[in-house]
């Protein structure tokens, strides 16, 4: 099968964030967005750690450890950017100030509930962290995450069966073999990889996809 790299997803993600947009980039996969956001284009990355107008991940040896994001990895400031208490960070987004938030996840519903902060396993420390703020507080929620887990199963399911982040809050899931709208109605396929027809697709995640226009 073939798949998207990390970097093709992300890069597939940027493709989508609109010029003018306030965003949050969620822990892990959803960071490496920023390094795909064209220099053209004027977005403005929140991190719910208190920062505004982050750019792209530093060159080696450039890092400022005292500037870094909510998953602790160094970040660049861009012109204008600026760094602001946490409370007043979260206050924007729970305010639904932010645009748009990528986050990684567990699982998916075909409805658009998200689980993303625990498996629920014995020997793991769950940390919700920001999640559920930005679940709810931003416009729009897209995640990125593999569509299959190790074990071959799909993460895009009919119900979520890990602890719920959030409700009906995921409009836009892109995975390394296909993009999905979600809604009312269901899943949706946007995108799918060279060699993936809907049937396949279909069979492997046990859900009835509908297919866009085009796609």
């Amino acid at each position: 099968m073939n798949k998207l790299s990390r970097e093709q997803m992300a890069a597939r993600v940027a493709r989508d964030i609109p010029e003018g947009a306030y965003v949050n980039l969620g822990i892990g996969l959803p960071t490496t967005v920023a390094n795909f956001l064209p220099a053209d284009k004027e977005i403005f990355l929140q991190s719910e750690n208190g920062l505004l107008g982050m750019g792209p991940a530093p060159a080696p040896g450039q890092e400022d450890l005292d500037l870094i994001n909510a998953g602790k990895q160094p970040v660049t400031l861009l012109t204008g950017g600026c760094y602001f208490h946490h409370a007043d960070s979260f206050a924007m987004m729970r305010g639904g100030h932010l645009d748009i938030c990528v986050l990684g996840a567990f699982q998916v519903s075909e409805h658009g509930d998200l689980a993303n902060w625990s498996t629920g396993s014995a020997d793991v420390i769950p940390a919700v962290g920001g999640a559920m703020d930005l679940a709810i507080g931003a416009k729009q929620v897209f995640v990125m995450m593999d569509l299959f887990t190790k074990k071959g199963e799909s993460k895009l399911v009919a119900e979520c069966s890990y602890p719920l982040t959030g409700l009906r809050c995921v409009s836009r899931v892109y995975t390394d073999v296909a993009v999905f709208d979600l809604g009312a109605d269901g899943a949706t396929v946007l995108e799918m990889v060279e060699g993936m027809e809907i049937e396949q697709l279909r069979e492997l995640t046990g859900l009835p996809l509908a297919l866009a226009k085009g796609a």
